[in-house]
């Protein structure tokens, strides 16, 4: 069944024993939200961080690539926030005190999704910790509708909720918006590489990355990739970015910028396509490799 709780509870990310998963060790902080409220297409967002959870004992703790073991910088799993409110904009704030807590004990807190609405929290509580921010956006919707389906908070708002807050953001991989998002995008100068650019982000991205300040927060909706290697999304559409072009923009972006904070959000787990959730997971700790390898 599509998006089916497991009865067991999800293991510590990569499945780590102490010292490794204890807080006091971890240099990172791994912050599960299961948060689904404002969903318009498919479902299951809210099994997302589990599921992550639970693929990621599968990963291979050595990066062939970098030739170390990120995981040894201490990575902790903290209890899932699961917000009581039943308004969105309280529940936002729920989300934003849990993530101001993890992020102001100075780990690089991670927060996995649930749907993207959730990401106006840690954006929130990282600029009150880190100060002077930029968003990235990997996604294949740009979100900066006012509005939808009756409220502000939709995750079909998010990137106009931090565009509210004066915090300036760029996206990759946009092809899917309304035309109202397209002239704000034009009117506005917002920079982004569109979808039908992908094949040359590599030479792109050092522009993009440009426009924003140093301090950087990354927001990852994972259908940001293409449905081909990654099916498990509400929101699935076609033409988007691959494996291997992606991480080399995730390594460009670790090695330029301070990246302070990040989110992975918008997995829809489904019983028929367990790679979906495995990518997302690999795709987490590749994030903490790199930033593990260029902190500041």
């Amino acid at each position: 069944m599509s998006g089916a709780p497991h009865p067991q509870s999800p293991p510590n990310f990569l499945g780590l024993d102490p010292p490794e998963c204890d807080f006091e060790h971890a240099a990172a902080a791994i912050l599960p939200v299961p948060f689904e409220r404002t969903v318009s297409y498919g479902r299951g967002t809210a099994c997302g961080p589990a599921s992550i959870l639970r693929a990621s004992t599968q990963v291979e703790l050595y990066d062939e690539q970098a030739r170390d073991e990120p995981y040894r910088m201490g990575i902790a799993t903290l209890p899932a926030c699961e917000p009581q409110s039943a308004d969105l904009e309280a529940a936002i704030g729920e989300i934003e005190a849990r993530a101001l807590e993890a992020m102001d004990s100075g780990r690089f807190v991670v927060t996995l999704g649930g749907e993207h609405s959730l990401t106006t929290a840690p954006v929130r509580a990282a600029r009150k910790v880190y100060g002077a921010i930029g968003v990235l956006q990997f996604d294949a919707h740009a979100d900066l509708r006012d509005t939808y389906e009756g409220t502000p908070w939709s995750h079909a708002c998010v990137m106009r909720r931090i565009h509210d807050l004066g915090i300036p953001s760029a996206a990759v991989g946009l092809r899917a918006l309304s035309a109202p998002e397209g002239a704000m995008i034009r009117d506005q100068s917002l920079p982004v590489i569109w979808g039908h650019q992908l094949d040359e982000a590599e030479q792109r991205f050092d522009a993009l990355l440009d426009t924003l300040p140093e301090q950087v927060y990354l927001t990852f909706d994972l259908d940001f990739f293409d449905p081909a290697i990654l099916p498990a999304t509400g929101t699935p559409e076609p033409g988007g970015g691959t494996w291997w072009p992606t991480l080399r923009l995730l390594d460009r972006l670790f090695a330029r910028k301070r990246v302070v904070a990040m989110d992975v959000v918008e997995l829809a787990p489904t019983d028929d396509h367990p790679a979906s959730d495995f990518l997302a997971a690999r795709l987490v700790y590749k994030c903490l490799g790199h930033w593990w390898r260029n902190r500041i």
